[in-house]
Formats: C-alpha cells, structure tokens, sequence
C-alpha cells in the first residue's frame, strides 16, 4: 500500500507567499513603463487583491457617496461588498461605490514618506465621515438591522529609504491621529508592515514576507467586519425627483 503524500503546511505556506511575491515584483516591474507613477502603484495593489481576496469583496479606485449627496475625496484603494450591494455608480468612466457598501479604504503610494501618510489620513476621515443607511432584513433567524461595522483605513506602498521609515516616521505619524483619519493597517512591501500584530495600530514590524503578511491579517479584518448593512435603496432613489430630498 503506497504511503499518502507528506505534505508541510510550512512549505504550503511558503508557496503561497512566494506566488504574491512574484505576483507583487511583476506587477511593479511594469510600473517603471506605466505614464503615471500613482496610479500604476494603486493598480499593483487592486491586482493583488482581485487575485487573493475572496470572491464575495472587490476593489477598485472610486469616490464614495452616501445618501445624503456628500462625497468622499477619490479614494485609492477600495474594497466593497458585491454580493449584498451591488448597487454601483459611474460618472465619466469613474467608479462612484455607495459607503454601504465599503469594507475598507486605503491610499497607495510608491514611497513611505510622512507626509503622504498624514494625506492618506485625511482620505481615510473623508469616508468615514460619511452617513451609512442600515434597513431591516429577514432572516432565517428573524429579522434585525445590522449596526454599519467599523470601516477599516490603511496606507500602502511599495518602497522605503530607510528601516526607520517604518519603525520611526511612520509610527510617529500614524499616533497623531487616532479618531477618524486613523490607519488601522498596512504595507511596505520592501520593508514590512504596520497593525498586522494586534489590535494596536501602531505597531510596526520589520517583516520579508511583508507583502503575504499584510494580506492574511486584512483577510482577518475582513472576516471580523462580517457582512455589510443592507443598503436603504429608497433614500438614493429619491434623488431622481428634482427637489432634494428631506434630511
């Protein structure tokens, strides 16, 4: 009787970081060809993403609106429910996603630098900021109105000069603002990550499977969020009429 395969969850592991590896160097290889340095950034995360995440999230560059007609500033990376909400807009070829819809948010740049993370703060409130609808819904456990979960912020990018980049300027940064610019997690692909070691935001960590690393605590996070509010249809539906809806 021929033995079963040994298998190795270490090596299984392993496999898998180095396929997002490969993935990840692919993807920023074609940067270097790519007119626009910001975007092609974003766009190696939105692959790695659509390749890894499960089937039920999507992510893209858009805008978020909520009921109320108010809009968030363009927004980098965002990853939205397409199962439950698949209510989308677009307006000149870009992306416009109800908040209802929105898991997380986070600004992608090429270099870690201070100042890009404070900017990724302020787009990260501007979402935040914004009024989420939650209608009853039936189940087979009776009917309930989801309370909105907390929508998860981040800063991602590619490269540091530096080790104290992520130990020192980042960590620095990411205390000065805890309310609603707070960045929950994130990424530096060449260096390591932040808030993927607990509940502290804060904490950063030198880490060369940063990339793998990132993506398993946001599939975490992710999971934690559970499913997103159902979506009041109607308080969109009323900005068909020409007067504005009642607040």
């Amino acid at each position: 009787m021929k033995r079963g395969r040994m298998w190795s969850l270490p090596a299984l592991m392993m496999g898998l970081h180095e396929r997002v590896a490969q993935d990840l160097r692919l993807s920023r290889e074609l940067i270097g060809h790519s007119p626009g340095m910001g975007e092609a950034s974003q766009n190696v995360w939105i692959k790695l993403f659509e390749n890894y995440l499960p089937e039920r999230y999507r992510a893209q560059s858009a805008t978020v609106v909520d009921s109320k007609g108010e809009f968030s500033d363009q927004i980098d990376v965002v990853i939205y429910d397409r199962q439950y909400s698949p209510f989308l807009l677009h307006a000149d070829g870009q992306l416009v996603i109800p908040v209802e819809a929105v898991y997380a948010v986070f600004e992608s740049k090429q270099e870690m630098l201070g100042h890009f993370v404070r900017y990724a703060q302020e787009k990260v409130a501007s979402v935040r900021k914004l009024h989420r609808t939650s209608v009853e819904v039936t189940t087979i456990s009776g009917s309930f109105v989801k309370k909105p979960q907390p929508i998860l912020g981040g800063y991602l990018a590619l490269e540091a000069q530096y080790e104290k980049s992520l130990t020192g300027v980042l960590v620095d940064t990411l205390k000065k603002d805890q309310e609603l610019g707070r960045l929950d997690l994130g990424c530096i692909a060449a260096l390591g990550t932040f808030g993927c070691g607990g509940a502290d935001s804060t904490t950063a960590t030198l880490d060369k499977h940063a990339a793998t690393s990132f993506l398993l605590e946001l599939m975490s996070r992710l999971q934690g969020c559970g499913t997103v509010p159902a979506i009041d249809y109607r308080s969109y539906a009323k900005w068909l009429r020409d007067e504005e809806p009642a607040a």
